[in-house]
């Protein structure tokens, strides 16, 4: 009907920002000094070697007010879907995510529905990490992190073997335990 294609449409420009959020930093992760310097460094120093950083797409939000903003802006990306997404804050005048390691959240299809941020800070107050918020695309409860990379393998030997962290699935993954 008019009605379900419309409803189609709307989450898959869900998608396509998640989409354009994810190679942003992914682009600050891997082009910029800072990226390089921090980021990047500390994915090596926790033991992960390149292709496997750019296989579960981690990426860097600099610790910047609104530079995913100004950038889905200048590529003409719906601010308010980057609101939708929790990419931003309800009033769009900064990004969500700033200063910290970037984890997108993949569903079985591959589309990234949401993301999970590591901070460097040693404050307390600080929390170590913080997720997206629950959207029209992300449900918290549907959603297990390093499945869709993992769907193959559990398929071939019919064993899914669960951890708790991010880094603990892209570790495993890595050593050859990719179920």
């Amino acid at each position: 009907t008019p009605e379900q294609l419309a409803e189609i449409q709307a989450s898959e420009s869900l998608f396509i920002v998640n989409e354009f959020a994810k190679k942003h930093f992914e682009h600050q992760l891997f082009e910029t000094e800072e990226g390089q310097r921090v980021a990047l460094s500390y994915f090596k120093k926790r033991g992960l070697r390149e292709d496997t950083i750019r296989t579960f797409g981690l990426g860097y939000a600099p610790d910047q007010r609104d530079l995913l903003l100004q950038a889905a802006k200048t590529a003409r990306h719906s601010l308010d879907l980057l609101r939708k997404n929790g990419l931003c804050n309800q009033e769009i005048t900064r990004d969500f995510f700033r200063g910290r390691v970037m984890f997108p959240i993949h569903l079985l299809s591959g589309k990234v529905a949401a993301f999970a941020g590591r901070t460097f800070s040693s404050d307390k107050s600080v929390p170590k990490y913080i997720n997206s918020p629950e959207t029209e695309i992300y449900q918290k409860s549907k959603v297990l992190y390093g499945m869709y990379h993992a769907k193959k393998a559990i398929r071939q030997q019919n064993e899914c073997i669960l951890v708790e962290g991010y880094m603990d699935v892209i570790s495993l993954f890595q050593a050859g335990l990719q179920n």
